[in-house]
């Protein structure tokens, strides 16, 4: 089998990234960080800047105000503490931009650097101490503002933020409490300090907030750079086996979507687990790219990421699921069913023909949509995760992998499947006639308190008539169709698709073609929903 042309960069598939990812966060690339600490230098040289205008307009302010004031010209003790700080400034801003730093650790210069700002700025303000009659009423200070600006440029880990946070947030106390020792302010009792900059101290807890949220979103890049050539968007729905997002082609600007596969799904609970569940998956994805039929969705890339997490990117389809037509819509017109089951045939019809099982025919995994101008178009989902009964032993089975269960939707389970035995594509005809069944009746054909009565039913107990669940009309041949699907025995069934797809054709009912399905989509809103997860 030809391999698939990949639009992104090789899949990553080392079992080892799996175990690591489940004990640690995910780590920040290299070039993330160094823009962190460019911005740091930037910071740094924005300060400098803040500590020259502040102490000139200072002044000046001094002198608008008090213009009798001599002093208001003379350089003292806080014009030093203001020459240091930019001096510091400039040389943190040169470091940053100086030779191949390592990014983590200029990150940690900045935290430092942090303290030293709210030290120069808690000196500046308390050197002339605190007189008796002064005010206390608690305040937010200056530094309390550099705290959450830097919680807002750096992404660090909380336990950082935290400690550097409280350290910078103690300057103001520690400035007022050595001005009263050295006799600059005299003030009882002592704890007036802490009640005075307790503000300071909260806004350590916002900034730890701030922090994660800059940290998780650059989390959030990364996670989509790991996705091959895709930025990744809004999440399109959540499922089971993982989550759907809409996601564009960096360079086509292309819609697509990415469905990430949670790896537990796959029974990758330890690392021999892992090995089965990530060569299974490749070569279960490599035979969906080489599908062809129009009716079935379009992989155009598949991988597994440096913390092990599966993906799939497929076409962005415009429409909805089976399952929210009939949720929205109810039961479905007999005329329109043929016309979906019969396009859904020409699907599995290629895939049988290929050696492949899709095993989770359901209403969710059957897209209904517009494409170009043809209306009521059907595109059969998840053919990512189909099994190969051409090549894959029953060593590799998915049912052998520890914590997977290896079955499909209960509601849609064929018996053969139940009873573990092997599968060929007339599991997926039992599953269309009871998609059929649904999309007749808006009622699945056995419904039960348990998933283990739901099974029993579907082993033992014989489907009531379509007609008998809806007051809908349906015709004899159609309803007779759907039972024949539903046979217990693989060998009652239709034998194959193309078979189902002929009998379709030849149950006569009212008409649904282009013209009814263009009326109908221009008079219901359509709602974007790429599949399920």
């Amino acid at each position: 089998m030809a391999d698939p042309q990949l639009i992104g960069p090789p899949p990553v598939s080392t079992p080892a990234n799996l175990k690591r990812s489940r004990g640690s966060g995910r780590e920040l690339p290299d070039d993330l960080l160094k823009a962190a600490s460019l911005r740091l230098g930037i910071m740094s040289l924005l300060f400098a800047v803040l500590w020259v205008v502040g102490s000139v307009a200072g002044r000046l302010a001094v002198h608008a105000l008090y213009p009798d004031n001599p002093r208001w010209n003379q350089l003292d003790t806080g014009d030093a503490i203001s020459l240091v700080a930019v001096i510091v400034s400039l040389a943190l801003f040169a470091y940053t931009r100086r030779g191949q730093r390592d990014p983590k650790f200029v990150l940690d210069v900045g935290l430092v650097y942090m303290v030293f700002t709210a030290f120069a700025l808690s000196q500046l303000f308390h050197l002339g101490g605190i007189p008796a009659s002064g005010s206390f009423l608690p305040e937010i200070s200056w530094v309390g503002a550099v705290i959450l600006m830097f919680a807002a440029i750096l992404p660090t880990t909380p336990r950082k933020i935290v400690i550097a946070g409280l350290i910078a947030a103690s300057m103001n106390p520690l400035a007022m409490l050595v001005s009263r020792w050295r006799g600059m302010g005299d003030f009882e009792p002592w704890t007036k300090a802490l009640v005075m900059h307790y503000p300071d101290f909260i806004l350590v807890g916002a900034a730890v907030v701030i922090s994660r949220v800059v940290t998780k979103l650059a989390q959030q890049v990364t996670k989509a750079r790991e996705m091959g050539s895709y930025q990744l968007g809004e999440m399109l729905g959540r499922g089971g086996m993982g989550e759907v997002y809409k996601a564009t082609h960096r360079m086509l600007a292309r819609p697509a979507a990415i469905k990430l596969i949670r790896t537990e799904m796959l029974g990758a609970v330890d690392e021999d687990a892992a090995k089965i569940a990530v060569t299974r998956f490749r070569r279960e994805a490599e035979a969906a790219a080489n599908l062809r039929s129009q009716h079935t969705v379009e992989l155009y890339d598949f991988g597994v990421t440096d913390d092990g997490t599966l993906y799939l990117v497929m076409e962005f389809l415009d429409g909805m699921d089976l399952q929210t037509l009939v949720q929205q819509t109810g039961p479905l017109s007999p005329g329109r069913v043929i016309h979906i089951l019969r396009q859904v045939c020409d699907s599995l019809d290629e895939a049988h023909a290929s050696g492949l099982v899709h095993r989770d025919i359901k209403p969710a995994n059957i897209h209904l949509g517009r494409v170009g101008r043809r209306h009521d178009f059907v595109k059969v989902l998840d053919f990512g995760l189909v099994k190969d009964v051409a090549s894959v032993s029953s060593e590799q089975s998915m049912a052998t992998i520890p914590g997977q269960m290896g079955l499909g939707t209960p509601a849609y389970l064929a018996p053969e499947m139940a009873l573990g035995e092997n599968v060929d594509g007339r599991a997926d005809i039992y599953a269309l006639g009871c998609v059929a069944y649904y999309l007749l009746t808006g009622h699945v054909v056995f419904e039960a308190e348990t998933t283990f009565q739901l099974i029993a039913k579907h082993l033992q107990s014989e489907p009531v008539p379509p007609s008998e669940r809806t007051d809908r009309p349906i015709p004899r041949e159609l309803e007779r169709l759907v039972l024949k699907c539903l046979a217990k025995d693989p060998q009652d069934r239709p034998q194959n698709a193309v078979q189902l797809q002929q009998a379709l054709e030849l149950i006569p009912t009212e008409g649904w073609g282009e013209d009814q399905a263009k009326q109908w989509w221009a008079t219901k809103a359509s709602t974007p929903l790429q599949a399920s997860a």
